[in-house]
């Protein structure tokens, strides 16, 4: 009896789960939609100078061989011997490269691609589905988000794709990938979507689409496509330790791609909202030390920069930025993504957690600069003391003076209180704290003395609390650290 219960169950259960499994099928088979989709996918060719060898401009070109073969060394010998004397200079040699893009607009003749496929070329060729030749003028390029977009101009009719919406796609959707691998020309292939919001340490706004469509070198720049046809990806990275395909590519979303090319459309140039702040990772240790509910979530600003936007509207060293625009930081690398999707000079809400409570300040956004320059504090006043041993953390600590200022290089304005020696194996060593860092606060609270840090420190045992967050500048700039208290509950143990 138990049998055909087990049995009963399991054939009441498979009825519910098969429409959704019917919904999610393939089609029988994916040419119709590549018939579509293949005209708008273009490659594109690209030439660029090439520096003769040093020394040798009028040397003979060597032929090609495989890379690493002991043919390509024993080529590059022979030509070396034998170069003729008085032999006339060979004009400078020519590079080429090759990657795939989509035509997004058939009348303007907009063409999209990755930056890193053209980036350098000094002449770019765009081959249509049907070997036309023709070449593109640049309209603008994005190397943050590796985007680039071309114009061409032909009285062929052209035929564009529509972009989808990325934010749609889930994992487990059947994505086509269509490109130039390796230079054959148009290729198709298929897969799914096997995650998203991948973060490769590309750039700060990763956000990649990852698939098992197969995708090469050649590829970059082409599209990836839902079922309907839409382009919801741009294909730009594969990971790979032979160089061919795994099963392990990335994509553009198109809702970032989307924004970006719109910009270089109209201006050549992407322009950025900016907040002008250092942030770090909000761990466990830290949303304790600030009895931030909820555990580790937001972004911790190690730094305000001085003048900028937040600076400026009251943001502080220290407070826990949660929510912005209306958007929830659920962690640091989501930040500079989300401000950047905001418009320059607009006014923003940015709710963060200071003193033990949420606080909502009005920012209005700068632009993000090219390159962000590192300010200094205020001016440090002129101490003299002893080493201070900060029981249960392996720390010693001086107030600054001029000798330990030339001693770890430290800036005229330096304020705080200065690391002189650090114990192995201690709380402070696992931070990897080091001599000549400096302490400029304990738990959000300016300190210029070791006395006030053991003040600061004695305070939070009183109070039982656990960990103490230090504010600590160092040759990598400001950062926060939180170090354990000795005892359970930050009594001495």
């Amino acid at each position: 009896m138990r049998l055909a219960a087990l049995a009963l169950a399991v054939f009441v259960a498979i009825p519910s789960l098969a429409p959704q499994a019917e919904a999610q099928r393939p089609p029988e088979s994916f040419a119709p939609l590549a018939r579509q989709l293949l005209p708008a996918v273009v490659n594109i060719s690209t030439t660029q100078a090439m520096p003769q060898r040093p020394g040798r401009p009028d040397a003979p070109d060597v032929p090609q061989a495989p890379p690493g073969s002991p043919f390509e060394e024993f080529f590059r010998d022979f030509f070396n011997r034998n170069r003729p004397e008085g032999a006339p200079q060979r004009p400078q040699r020519r590079g080429q490269s090759l990657g795939s893009g989509f035509i997004i607009d058939a009348v303007q003749g907009i063409v999209v691609t990755n930056n890193h496929v053209i980036d350098g070329a000094d002449e770019i060729n765009v081959i249509l589905a049907d070997n036309t030749t023709i070449r593109a003028e640049l309209l603008g390029t994005d190397p943050r988000t590796d985007i680039a977009v071309l114009r061409i101009r032909t009285d062929k009719p052209l035929t564009a794709v529509p972009w989808g919406n990325s934010d749609e796609a889930e994992v487990g959707d059947w994505v086509i990938a269509i490109g130039n691998p390796f230079g054959l020309g148009g290729s198709v292939t298929a897969g799914i979507i096997s995650a998203r919001g991948r973060d490769i340490r590309q750039g700060l706004y990763d956000d990649f689409i990852q698939t098992d469509a197969a995708i090469n070198r050649g590829n970059s720049g082409g599209p990836l496509f839902n079922l309907r046809g839409e382009v919801i990806g741009i294909n730009t990275a594969i990971y790979s330790p032979s160089g061919g395909s795994i099963g392990i590519g990335f994509a553009i979303p198109s809702n970032l791609a989307q924004r970006v090319v719109a910009q270089l459309r109209e201006n050549g140039r992407v322009r950025r909202g900016w907040l002008g702040v250092n942030i770090q990772q909000v761990t466990d240790e830290i949303a304790e030390a600030l009895r931030l509910p909820g555990g580790a979530r937001g972004a911790l600003v190690a730094r305000a920069q001085e003048g900028g936007p937040a600076a400026t509207a009251g943001i502080r060293n220290g407070d826990i930025i949660l929510r912005f625009n209306g958007v929830e930081v659920r962690e640091m690398r989501n930040l500079p993504r989300i401000v950047a999707d905001n418009m320059v000079g607009a006014q923003v809400p940015v709710v963060v957690w200071r003193d033990g409570r949420e606080e909502t300040i009005t920012v209005t956004l700068g632009e993000l600069p090219a390159e962000q320059a590192q300010a200094g504090g205020p001016q440090a006043p002129a101490q003299s003391a002893a080493p201070v041993e900060l029981a249960g953390l392996g720390l010693r600590v001086m107030a600054i003076t001029e000798e330990l200022r030339q001693r770890f290089n430290l800036r005229p304005d330096q304020r705080g209180v200065v690391i002189v020696e650090v114990a192995p194996n201690s709380p402070a060593a696992e931070r990897d704290l080091r001599p000549g860092d400096v302490i400029v606060e304990v738990q959000q609270e300016r300190v210029n003395t070791p006395a006030e840090v053991q003040e600061r420190l004695a305070k939070l045992r009183q109070q039982n609390r656990g960990v103490a967050l230090f504010a600590v500048e160092g040759a990598g700039g400001q950062r926060f650290v939180p170090l354990r208290l000795r005892g359970e509950r930050g009594t001495p143990g």
